[in-house]
């Protein structure tokens, strides 16, 4: 069963490969703990099957980056973008699709994340393994304030349209 509205995000870690070196962050992936990232914090967080597959690299990426103000205007602190994949591809990824400095690329690696939120999907078939299903939520101080799962195939709710108006 999948996490639902007023339950609290799993604990566990991603990853996110650092450009430039910072306070406790050195270059190159860097791991951190999902609880301490979300602590006092309103976060969009999207999760998709793939970096560079075609919806995922056409559409739901880019709206994010396109629509990050409006998010944050409506008191947004972060924007996540979620997948299974190593962050040395999602470092690259957001670099191709301009999203440095606008959402965070973190990688969930083993899929460990994904299979915590029960938003894992087995992509098997299609020779990708398991990814993560398609979704948006919005967590405020670590709670799930709003999940938007998109059935398989599609692309119809877990736009940032849609948590934008739910934003309202």
């Amino acid at each position: 069963m999948s996490i639902q509205i007023g339950e609290h995000l799993p604990a566990g870690s991603l990853a996110e490969f650092i450009e430039v070196a910072g306070e406790g962050c050195s270059i190159g992936p860097n791991t951190f703990q999902v609880a301490d990232l979300v602590k006092g914090k309103t976060i969009a967080i999207f999760g998709l099957p793939g970096a560079y597959t075609p919806t995922c690299s056409a559409q739901h990426l880019p709206g994010y980056i396109a629509h990050a103000a409006e998010l944050k205007a409506k008191g947004v602190d972060e924007i996540w973008c979620v997948s299974v994949n190593d962050a040395f591809v999602m470092g690259a990824w957001g670099r191709d699709q301009k999203a440095t400095g606008v959402v965070r690329m973190m990688a969930d690696g083993n899929a460990a994340f994904s299979k915590a939120l029960g938003l894992d999907a087995d992509f098997s078939k299609f020779g990708m393994g398991i990814r993560s299903q398609r979704y948006s939520l919005l967590a405020v101080d670590g709670v799930v304030k709003q999940l938007n799962v998109e059935a398989g195939g599609k692309f119809e709710v877990s736009n940032v349209e849609t948590l934008l108006a739910q934003l309202a």
